[in-house]
This record gives C-alpha cells, sequence and structure tokens, in this order.
C-alpha cells in the first residue's frame, strides 16, 4: 500500500467497523431514554439497518476514494446525511422529537432526534484518531500541493 495514503485506509477500515454500531445505538440509546419498547425497536432496525450501513458505507467509500482537491463534503457530513431511516424508526415507535438549538434545526431540518454526529466520537471513540489523522493527512496534502503550484 502506499503509505502516504494510509490514513485514508485507517479511517475507511476504522469506518466500517464502528458505523454498523452507531446505527443502531443512536436509535436504542432514544428509545431507551424515552422508554419505548426495546423489542420492537431492535425488530425494526433489524429489517432496515443493513440498508443504512450499506448506502452510508457506500457513499463513505465514494468520498474517500475522491481526490481531496475534488471532495465537497467529508465523512461527518456524510453521516450527518444518513439519520432518515432510524429518524423513520423512532417517529414509527412513538418517540417524541428533541429540543434542538435553532443552528441545528437550520441545518438539519429532519433530524428531529439529533442523531447526527458532531465529532468522531459521536459515532465511536475507537474514530477519534483514525478520524483527527485524516483531517490532519487530507490539510497537508492540499497544503502540499497548493506549495508545489506556487500557490502557498
Amino acid at each position: 500500500m502506499d503509505e502516504t495514503r494510509r490514513p485514508v485506509e485507517d479511517l475507511r477500515n476504522s469506518l466500517a467497523e464502528c458505523v454498523p454500531d452507531w446505527v443502531e445505538r443512536v436509535v436504542l440509546d432514544v428509545v431507551e431514554r424515552q422508554d419505548l419498547d426495546v423489542g420492537r425497536a431492535q425488530e425494526l432496525l433489524d429489517d432496515r439497518s443493513a440498508d443504512v450501513v450499506s448506502s452510508v458505507l457506500a457513499e463513505l467509500e465514494a468520498l474517500l476514494d475522491t481526490d481531496v482537491d475534488e471532495q465537497r463534503g467529508n465523512p461527518l457530513a456524510v453521516l450527518r446525511q444518513h439519520v432518515s431511516v432510524q429518524t423513520a424508526i423512532l417517529v414509527e415507535l412513538g418517540a417524541a422529537p428533541v429540543s434542538r438549538d435553532p443552528f441545528d434545526e437550520r441545518v438539519a431540518p429532519d433530524d428531529l432526534f439529533d442523531l447526527g454526529p458532531a465529532n468522531w466520537a459521536d459515532v465511536h471513540p475507537a474514530l477519534a484518531e483514525p478520524g483527527l489523522v485524516w483531517g490532519a493527512w487530507k490539510a497537508a496534502t492540499i497544503l502540499q500541493r497548493r506549495r508545489d503550484e506556487g500557490m502557498r
């Protein structure tokens, strides 16, 4: 493997391990806090989470495979955009939407339960290091390219 892309591969592998747990955990956390039917929640997750995980991981793969100069988002943004199925499950279970600040309501109006991660640790603590390393690698790669082009 090209060592210059190691941060990409480390993040890719960590996301593949952590995203399935995150998809279920965000639902079950709300279910537990609101004292809803855990068994029914698990049934709905068993039926729907594989498709969510597959879709999220495919979009994350596409993003990480895109050259850094062409990327128009980041992995956390991808995760934030993929909470509709979890939200639908919670609505179906009768969960009450949570109070959110006006900024969050504006940028993610459909995230009624504040499921979207604010940082890597919100997805899983194991993502904090590879996420930070990937972000630093991406910034350094872009900066080095601009230097090589005489722009910095």
